[in-house]
């Protein structure tokens, strides 16, 4: 990860009050991940901070790994998560995001039963209630248009149904998030790559794009992390099933994000619709209503947008710099 002063700020977590516990974390390695256990471990020194390292689609290994950490709070991101990747395998998107999370919750509730699930859902599962153009609560209908999405939400309703099982569980649904470390194949990484391709003289001055007139809810993925580590420290105060939307409540249209993260790059260049990069979708507008988590875990978004997309930059111009994006 670049260690620039902008980044370096936004990375350092506020103080909090996480109960000093055992927290596993699975997809420790990922995107999120990679920003959460670190913010984890300066939430609360004491606390032991176990990265899930098993095979969701083994059975026999993640009980094993259960019954050896004993977790009292789980954090579960483990997922194949980009919608394209589970386009191209849907057995294998439907074996992790729903079988794998359904053999962790009969696993914590086998070996772990006091363990608290926190669950990372999406809120792509609300699919096609965007329709509505209202902005999504807790209590809009699931109506998943893509594999990926699909697969989340069957999940999710799983994972609710067996809270009346008694799985201590907590679903979280984030809009879309980026931030540094975010792969090339979602769009905000997409742009900057592009434009370190051009500071760097490895490609003209044009930018190929997708549709930009699609308006979706962005987040920074350390403000996400920051309500996982606030929902880990809080799940004594939660009932069981409990539904949270994160969301910064202000719907952004592609285009302008492209033309904010060109202004804060200082690049100018050819803007190019690439019929390749086009995704088929009839939702305009995605908005959500993330005053449940506000309530519950005092959470608000804190990361300027400016000084996302500034670490984006950094960080694809970094990658570019040591040939790490061709």
């Amino acid at each position: 990860m670049p260690t620039s002063p902008g980044i370096a700020r936004a990375w350092r977590p506020e103080p909090a009050a996480c109960m000093a516990r055992r927290i596993l974390v699975t997809g420790a390695s990922g995107f999120v991940g990679s920003h959460l256990m670190p913010m984890l471990a300066a939430c609360e020194p004491d606390a032991d901070i176990l990265p899930g390292s098993f095979d969701l689609t083994d059975a026999a290994a993640v009980r094993a790994a259960l019954e050896r950490d004993r977790p009292d709070a789980c954090i579960h991101l483990a997922a194949i998560a980009a919608i394209g990747a589970a386009q191209a395998d849907p057995a294998a998107a439907w074996q992790v995001n729903l079988h794998g999370t359904l053999t962790l919750a009969r696993g914590l509730l086998a070996s772990a039963p006091g363990c608290v699930l926190i669950f990372a859902s999406s809120a792509d599962a609300y699919g096609a209630s965007f329709r509505s153009g209202q902005p999504a609560t807790e209590a809009t209908p699931l109506a998943p248009m893509n594999t990926y999405a699909a697969t989340k939400a069957a999940a999710d309703l799983a994972l609710g149904a067996m809270a009346g099982e008694g799985l201590r569980v907590v679903r979280l649904r984030p809009f879309n998030h980026t931030g540094p470390g975010q792969s090339g194949s979602y769009v905000v990484p997409a742009f900057a790559r592009q434009v370190a391709r051009i500071e760097a003289g490895l490609q003209p001055p044009v930018l190929r794009v997708g549709a930009l007139d699609a308006r979706r809810d962005f987040l920074d993925v350390r403000d996400v992390c920051r309500a996982y580590a606030a929902c880990a420290a809080r799940t004594h105060e939660m009932p069981g099933g409990t539904i949270l939307n994160l969301a910064s409540g202000l719907s952004r249209r592609v285009g302008d994000v492209l033309d904010d993260l060109l202004a804060v790059a200082g690049v100018q260049a050819e803007i190019r619709v690439d019929p390749d990069r086009l995704r088929q979708s009839d939702i305009p507008l995605a908005a959500g209503d993330a005053s449940a988590a506000r309530a519950a875990l005092d959470w608000t978004p804190q990361i300027a947008w400016r000084d996302t997309l500034a670490d984006v930059v950094a960080y694809w111009r970094d990658r570019v710099r040591t040939g790490q994006a061709s």
